[in-house]
């Protein structure tokens, strides 16, 4: 609604028939893709990557006559996960995220240097769109102690900034070269630590991060992403013995039960809250045995709220030592006549392709139709010889 009440065309909404401008569609498209809060997920950077720079690009893709073919979308992708990869891990610290959200801090900048790669910018244009981008930097991490939805918009506002960065570097606009690391630049900033510039950011080139990310099998925050799994492991031999729980350990690393909203046994008075909580995703895992959307959206039941209530957290050295490299947790679950269950999981278990593949196709299917999903995941599976990405477009919008 807000896209359309901007007014503007020539570029596609997402499930939509009408289409808004470049600018405006690529905010709508990243929002949107960031309401489940089931995305890809660089833990590294602990950032959302895709959310960001696909809108972007998506956007761009449409924004001249000219035709931006398959392989330069996938090689643009390629470089905005690079870059919001790096900037996420040489710039987020734990304290930084305490105050930031990685994914609104860096977002704008990895989508300017995706859509100067899209588009071919030279060298000055390039540069002159990611130090615009810098000066867009948003999202602040205060949304997960109140509920507020403001988490939900934040991709939409990098990608967004990041399309605008790009047309007006296209454009003619020259920026600060130095805008990442001069006296008044990005780095200093936010205090980047000096070892982790130098490891992450001053050699682009190495260890790609596209291959880093994994999707979140849970519609939840990352952090409770891996008790929830060991919780559902419990869960199986658990059966309907919930009530008979009388304490839960939770075993993990600091990053997560310090990142803000993750440490919350409620209330809970939106689904946002329920879904950042590490408490509300192992009570729901214990009651339901399942995490779907629809166990986060019931937030009074009182089954789930008291054994939120009974969870306490312990942090595992192992845990701590393999982080971000790996996302450990253990679930420890005590019975009132003194029997012990537990799961312990040295990472994630992501969501795999096949899966994937499932969930988006079922969720296209209700938006768009079986004959445009089927279109769209046949031209994503031959994307790297497509001529015309508004051939991919085309099939992103509901039909007959």
């Amino acid at each position: 609604g807000y896209a359309h009440a901007m007014g503007g065309s020539g570029a596609t909404l997402i499930g939509h028939a009408r289409g808004a401008s470049p600018a405006d569609c690529a905010f709508a498209n990243g929002t949107m893709a960031h309401g489940l809060v089931q995305e890809d997920m660089d833990a590294g950077a602990v950032s959302h990557i895709g959310v960001v720079v696909l809108p972007t690009l998506l956007a761009l893709a449409e924004a001249g006559d000219a035709a931006i073919d398959g392989r330069a979308f996938i090689n643009a992708t390629v470089a905005g996960y690079q870059v919001m990869g790096r900037l996420g891990r040489a710039l987020v610290t734990r304290e930084t995220a305490q105050t930031f959200r990685p994914t609104g801090m860096i977002g704008a900048i990895a989508g300017a240097a995706a859509g100067a790669a899209l588009l071919r910018l030279d060298e000055d244009a390039a540069t002159s769109a990611i130090a615009l981008a810098a000066n867009t930097l948003s999202g602040l991490n205060e949304w997960p102690r109140t509920g507020g939805s403001e988490m939900y918009f934040q991709p939409g506002f990098a990608a967004r900034n990041a399309v605008t960065a790009v047309l007006l570097a296209r454009a003619g606009a020259r920026c600060s070269e130095s805008a990442l690391d001069g006296q008044g630049g990005l780095i200093r900033a936010f205090r980047a630590p000096a070892d982790a510039v130098a490891e992450h950011l001053e050699n682009l080139a190495g260890p790609m991060e596209i291959h880093e990310v994994y999707h979140k099998p849970a519609p939840a925050c990352n952090y409770a992403q891996t008790p929830a799994q060991a919780a559902l492991d419990v869960a199986r031999r658990l059966g309907d013995r919930a009530a008979a729980v009388r304490a839960i350990r939770v075993k993990s690393f600091p990053e997560a039960v310090q990142y803000p909203g993750c440490d919350w046994a409620g209330p809970f008075a939106t689904v946002l809250q329920a879904k950042m909580s590490i408490q509300f995703a192992v009570g729901t895992a214990l009651v339901h045995g399942t995490l779907d959307e629809a166990s986060f959206r019931t937030l009074d039941d009182p089954r789930v709220l008291a054994l939120a209530r009974l969870v306490t957290f312990d942090t595992d050295a192992a845990f701590a030592d393999g982080f971000p490299a790996r996302q450990g947790a253990e679930v420890i679950v005590e019975l009132a006549d003194g029997t012990t269950l537990s799961a312990r999981y040295d990472d994630v278990v992501p969501l795999d392709p096949p899966a994937v593949r499932e969930r988006f196709t079922r969720a296209a299917n209700a938006a768009l139709g079986d004959k445009h999903t089927a279109a769209a995941v046949a031209t994503i599976d031959e994307l790297r010889h497509l001529a015309d990405l508004r051939n991919l477009m085309r099939h992103l919008v509901p039909g007959d």
